[in-house]
């Protein structure tokens, strides 16, 4: 029974059961209050000694008459923590399916889990979020980059002929080797994980310990060396050469076993089928070809391509390949029918490389005017009302020129991009909530925070025309692949929230707050960063619920057909 309150001040009855109506305390001295602990948490204090140490450099660095760099801290990135999560929720969870849902708010950030936990949700797999900026003292351009097998850190290849590893958590600086006399066009780590090989622009191979020790080296063509590719046993490797030929190569005993011969210009690139003898080649004579390793025979040859294939990649169920090519277009085929799959368009100048995403069904593309794609083909196929794929994910200015490799950590949580622009970046996913989310339509480009650290403390040389946030053109290159990133037709970003965090330490110029991607007509922005207590779930942006197949079962696979053809573009490049 609802019992009317009485109140002096005004008439209208409070409708609340007689219990629930809070009473001052009968005792007001035995009411217990709390005495430690009354203020807020606060930061703990500076180590005297470093606090010190940090007056005593800027004031070594003023003496010098250099500019005091202001030190910020590591950006990190650590799996470990979702990892264990998830391997404590798999012996738990009520059935094989069940995975905690995610809300758009930061508390929930700690919950996100590795993108192996959601095979029906390739949204979880965008790598959109930059993290960081890695270059070398001596800039020049980075040809080739890898994660090493144990995906702790990550292995570049240079013009100078020079191998960086780069550490894949804090992603700073490790350690340099002068690999190669020329530079460095091509190299895989064994499936086993126990050596790498290497090629180079004068046609020499090499054989690398993982400890960088270097075993052997030989003359294996005689011009320069695209692409180099190992079996799914490691037994042999197949490598692509400007002299038109490709080559199969004896592991152990760095023999040569076969020339394959039928590409009627220089072959890009050439890649080994994940479970199977089978490669595929792709050349500036515009052709793909298949070949049986075992016999040398060409099986079929596919003749898409108006321009050059400049790289090629099998999806992990090996059903699957991608080609990137100079006509503009990524050409998707499905090798059980040798049909093309997808034609997906979307780069404005030629593309440079292409790779899969190791868990979902995500392609990422790069291009030489320093996009960055990511296309979802677990989505519907195209239809007559909507012919062309539109990408899911854009990175219109993650480089400023040409992007020429591209490679995903094993787990699939981190992306690392290498460009002619000198510099290596990587990215992750987006978390939750984040209010410093750099995801939008028009993908802003990264600041120019260069890390050298570890290496010479030398003042920084600078490039004749390299940019640094104005123009956009640079030199000393042997070709002809300056960029200008004007108006490129995508979405651009909102205004930043709040004019007066332009100031803060917290800004990063070129990131704002995320726009909602694809141009929809939902929320546009995330809440602003919080200095109190975090707002109410409904205050917060909505999500993408938007997600794919499973990409997981080896077995799967789509069937279709592209449409069109784009027109070409300018015929550019590094080679």
């Amino acid at each position: 029974m609802a019992l009317q309150m009485p109140s002096t001040n005004t008439s209208i009855p409070m409708l609340l059961p007689l219990s629930s109506i809070p009473r001052p305390p009968l005792h007001p001295h035995l009411e217990w209050t709390p005495k430690r602990y009354l203020s807020d948490p606060q930061p703990p204090p500076m180590d005297d000694a470093r606090v010190l140490e940090q007056e005593m450099a800027a004031a070594r660095q003023l003496q010098d008459g250099k500019a005091v760099k202001k030190t910020r801290p590591r950006r990190t990135v650590d799996f470990n923590a979702g990892m264990g999560r998830w391997n404590l929720l798999r012996k738990h969870r009520p059935n094989s399916t069940y995975v905690p849902s995610m809300r758009p708010a930061p508390p929930f950030i700690i919950d996100l889990l590795p993108p192996i936990a959601y095979p029906g949700n390739s949204s979880t797999s965008l790598c959109t979020k930059f993290i960081h900026t890695s270059t070398n003292k001596i800039r020049c351009p980075v040809n080739v980059v890898t994660w090493t097998p144990e995906g702790r850190r990550v292995l570049t290849g240079s013009t100078s002929g020079e191998f960086t590893l780069w550490n894949g958590l804090t992603f700073n600086f490790e350690t340099i080797l002068q690999a190669h006399d020329s530079a460095v066009r091509a190299f895989q780590f064994t499936h086993s994980g126990s050596f790498l090989a290497s090629a180079d622009q004068n046609g020499i191979i090499k054989y690398f310990q993982p400890n960088m020790n270097n075993l052997t080296a030989w003359a294996g063509h005689r011009e320069a060396i695209r692409g180099l590719s190992f079996s799914p046993d490691d037994r042999r490797f197949a490598t692509a050469s400007d002299d038109s030929t490709i080559r199969i190569w004896s592991f152990e005993e760095s023999r040569e076993e076969s020339v394959l011969t039928g590409h009627g210009w220089d072959v890009k690139c050439v890649e080994w089928h994940p479970s199977k003898g089978l490669l595929v080649s792709g050349s500036k004579d515009n052709q793909i070809k298949f070949w049986d390793p075992r016999t040398g025979a060409v099986l079929s040859t596919l003749h898409q391509h108006k321009n050059t294939i400049q790289g090629l990649a099998w999806s992990p169920n090996g059903n699957l390949v991608a080609s990137a090519s100079r006509d503009q277009t990524v050409r998707v085929f499905d090798i059980r029918a040798m049909k093309e799959f997808r034609i997906l368009r979307g780069h404005k100048k030629e593309v440079c490389s292409v790779t899969w995403h190791p868990v979902h069904p995500i392609l990422v593309s790069g291009g030489s005017e320093g996009a960055v794609l990511h296309w979802d083909l677990g989505g519907p196929e195209p239809t007559t009302l909507q012919p062309v794929t539109q990408p899911r994910a854009t990175l219109s200015q993650a480089h400023d020129s040409n992007i020429w490799s591209m490679a995903f950590h094993p787990m699939g949580h981190l992306f690392v991009t290498a460009s002619n622009d000198h510099t290596t970046r990587f990215w992750s996913r987006e978390r939750p909530g984040d209010a410093t989310s750099v995801f939008s339509g028009g993908g802003e480009k990264p600041p120019e925070i260069i890390d050298m650290s570890g290496q010479d403390d030398e003042d920084d040389a600078m490039v004749p025309g390299f940019s640094y946030g104005g123009t956009n053109k640079w030199w000393g290159k042997d070709e002809d692949t300056a960029v200008g990133l004007g108006d490129n037709g995508y979405t651009q970003r909102a205004p930043f929230s709040g004019e007066d965090q332009m100031g803060s330490d917290d800004f990063i110029p070129g990131f704002g707050t995320s726009d909602n991607f694809g141009g929809g007509s939902g929320p546009s922005a995330v809440a602003p960063k919080q200095s109190g207590p975090l707002p109410g779930q409904e205050e917060m942006w909505t999500a993408d619920s938007r997600g794919g197949e499973e990409w997981g079962n080896r077995r799967g696979g789509w069937t279709g057909r592209g449409r069109g053809y784009h027109p070409n573009g300018p015929r550019r490049g590094r080679y």
